[in-house]
């Protein structure tokens, strides 16, 4: 999935303006360089002038930001490298954990918008790559996901 689409979604399912995108970027690395321009051309569609796709890295910082802001950073733990490539399946799992969800939480997501995932499919997209279970999030999966996290957190 696009990560344009990836940010619009979480951004109208939190209601954020672009201030508190910039905030949240810089939440997980106060070096990394992103301005309310910025974050505009990222949000604008992909026909329009001024449209910038936005790079895997600026994803990873807003998601890790996301987690920082609505669960807290450990103290205890050394900051985690931002990862340099996002798939479907990372979205997942960094949207799972800042939103403190379980398996039953997923599947109650997905069920909203009437995509049909299995406790074992849904345990199967957290698995490591090499893990004979592992399923790959594709783009449909992804979008009824982002789609059912805006109902439920939207009313």
């Amino acid at each position: 999935m696009i990560n344009n689409d990836v940010l619009r979604s979480v951004r109208y399912a939190l209601d954020l303006g672009d201030h508190h995108v910039v905030t949240l970027c810089q939440m997980a690395d106060p070096a990394f360089a992103v301005d309310t321009d910025q974050v505009k051309a990222w949000l604008r569609r992909d026909e329009e002038p001024g449209f910038e796709a936005m790079s895997d890295t600026a994803l990873a910082h807003f998601l890790d930001g996301l987690i920082v802001h609505l669960r807290g950073r450990d103290e205890s733990q050394p900051q985690r490298a931002v990862e340099t490539r996002v798939d479907n399946n990372l979205v997942l799992k960094k949207l799972r954990v800042a939103f403190q969800l379980r398996d039953v939480d997923l599947m109650e997501i997905f069920a909203s918008v009437g995509f049909k995932a299995s406790k074992s499919e849904v345990g199967a997209l957290f698995r490591q790559p090499g893990h004979a279970n592992y399923r790959r999030c594709l783009d449909q999966m992804l979008r009824n996901f982002l789609k059912g996290l805006s109902l439920r957190l939207r009313g």
